[in-house]
């Protein structure tokens, strides 16, 4: 069995409450882009942080 060491382990969980609406456009998110929610909320964060200048955008 290899031994696998993440470069940026994720230790961190955050858990909200969304509504039925909102859970369901996020099903669909995923599963038109055959990703998983943890990939597409982290995406979201990453172009949310963008477009409030939180993180430059990187080439």
């Amino acid at each position: 069995m290899a031994n696998v060491h993440k470069e940026n382990p994720r230790y961190n969980v955050v858990s909200l409450r969304i509504t039925d609406a909102e859970k369901a456009a996020l099903d669909e998110v995923t599963r038109r882009t055959r990703k998983s929610l943890s990939k597409v909320m982290r995406e979201a964060i990453l172009l949310y942080s963008r477009e409030i200048s939180l993180f430059p955008v990187s080439s």
